[in-house]
């Protein structure tokens, strides 16, 4: 079994200069997570492109399990990007799925 874990974050500023670096710090600080976290099976993150989108960011990862995908949300990397992003983000969307 494949559980797929999907996040979408919407960015808290307007400035599209400021909005592009806060989606940049947030690619890079979850691109890093797979090298430091054994349970994360694979991990896609894409940046809209389309102005106008409903959402600036999105995570697309899979684990084994849920299990997996609660050490993962606790490990100490993962903490240190989250604590980012919730500092800069107006909303969030998660789903988690059998895939």
């Amino acid at each position: 079994m494949t559980i797929r874990h999907v996040v979408s974050w919407k960015l808290a500023t307007s400035d599209p200069a400021v909005r592009a670096e806060h989606a940049a710090t947030i690619k890079r600080g979850l691109e890093s997570l797979p090298a430091v976290i054994p349970q994360l099976r694979s991990l896609q993150v894409g940046v809209s492109a389309a102005p106008g989108d409903d959402f600036d960011v999105v995570l697309i990862s899979d684990f084994e399990s849920f299990d997996d995908i609660a050490v993962y949300q606790e490990h100490p990397a993962h903490l240190e990007v989250a604590g980012f992003i919730r500092s800069v983000v107006a909303g969030r969307a998660a789903v988690d799925f059998e895939v």
